[in-house]
């Protein structure tokens, strides 16, 4: 038996579907919304459409901005001979946060996966060698410590060392099986310090 009406339920369904909501977040959301004033909601409604509208990859590291080059690829006082290769857009904030990196990023979009499917097609690392087709000193690996990742930064730094660039692995202060985005700024900023070449 239901307990609420139709359209109760659809709202709580659709925001349950969001990654990290579960039912009883649904539901409190769903009731947020419903509650809130309907100019809040129309608000709400239009940002949605119009971030999915007009936010896309940047053309220079493939993140997600709404311009053709992020704020970071754009700032010409950043260091564009280092580049750090991260598997989301979440862990390049991660670092960001830290406030110490100078370099630029490339969003890979994921790791390799044979159990998933994922491959190296699959993911931005043909971009990423084109980039290494200017003038890079270094590539920092910075993929998340679980075997998906460490796959990852090993076919990396295989492909890279025959360029002839410096190739390095961030350091073991992120836990293995962790998630970049979740892990605090200290512990990010020693693991970037202590990074390791590969």
């Amino acid at each position: 038996m239901d307990i609420y009406s139709g359209h109760i339920n659809k709202l709580i369904e659709q925001l349950s579907r969001l990654p990290g909501v579960g039912a009883k977040s649904a539901q409190r959301l769903a009731f947020h919304i419903i509650n809130m004033p309907q100019e809040e909601v129309e608000k709400l409604t239009r940002t949605m459409l119009d971030a999915k509208a007009n936010i896309r990859y940047c053309k220079e590291c493939f993140t997600l901005t709404d311009k053709d080059l992020c704020p970071i690829c754009a700032n010409q006082a950043r260091d564009h001979k280092t580049i750090m290769v991260v598997e989301h857009t979440r862990d390049m904030a991660a670092y960001e946060k830290t406030g110490k990196y100078e370099g630029v990023y490339h969003v890979l979009h994921g790791a390799i996966s044979p159990m998933l499917g994922i491959g190296p097609g699959d993911l931005k690392i043909k971009e990423l060698i084109l980039r290494l087709e200017k003038d890079v000193d270094e590539v920092i690996i910075a993929t998340n410590s679980s075997l998906e990742g460490e796959t990852t930064a090993m076919y990396l730094s295989r492909l890279i060392k025959p360029t002839g660039i410096k190739v390095t692995r961030i350091a073991s202060g992120v836990p293995v099986g962790g998630d970049l985005e979740y892990i605090d700024e200290v512990t990010l900023l020693r693991a970037l310090e202590g990074r390791t070449q590969l």
